[in-house]
């Protein structure tokens, strides 16, 4: 467990960083990367923690076989995804998709206007997974306390970072 909640601040400590820059919410990006990397422990390729397929943006790709459910059935298929150096840039990289990446343009506009976390989690987790209980599982770990302790402390830590 140990090692879990050490994965948990290093990518609370990144999601809070990308939240000033990008305005992604930490909850989110904290949510996805536990649901697509079993907590950080296994991430696709080297450092892909968010399930990201590849696109023409990515220089780095990986062959992995995944589960996806397809006209409700479970399929295992070998897919093509992103890979990243780094926890740092796979975070980035989701946290663009979300903020720029036109599957999700709706969800975020509407984000802007609302602030409706849950709102923002049921509309990208529709078209991020094929998963029929993707956004209830989202939206379950986004809502833990020990996500929100590890989001306020590396707030605290920014804030005393920034004041000292």
């Amino acid at each position: 467990m140990e090692d879990r909640e050490q994965r948990l601040k290093e990518v609370a400590r990144i999601a809070v960083s990308l939240e000033a820059q990008t305005g992604c919410p930490a909850a989110l990006l904290i949510a996805q990367w536990a649901l697509e990397s079993k907590w950080g422990a296994k991430p696709a390729g080297h450092a892909n923690y968010f399930g990201i397929k590849a696109a023409a943006r990515h220089e780095m790709c990986c062959i992995e076989t995944t589960r996806e459910v397809i006209n409700g059935k479970t399929v295992v298929q070998e897919l093509q995804f992103a890979d990243y150096d780094s926890l740092e840039a796979s975070c980035r990289d989701y946290a663009w998709l979300i903020t720029h990446g036109a599957p999700y343009h709706a969800a975020w506009g509407r984000y802007q206007g609302d602030k409706d976390l849950h709102a923002l989690i049921a509309a990208v987790a529709g078209t991020y997974a094929t998963d029929p209980n993707y956004a209830h599982l989202a939206a379950a770990i986004a809502s833990q306390t020990n996500i929100a302790q590890a989001i306020a402390a590396a707030r605290h830590e920014v804030t005393t970072n920034a004041a000292a």
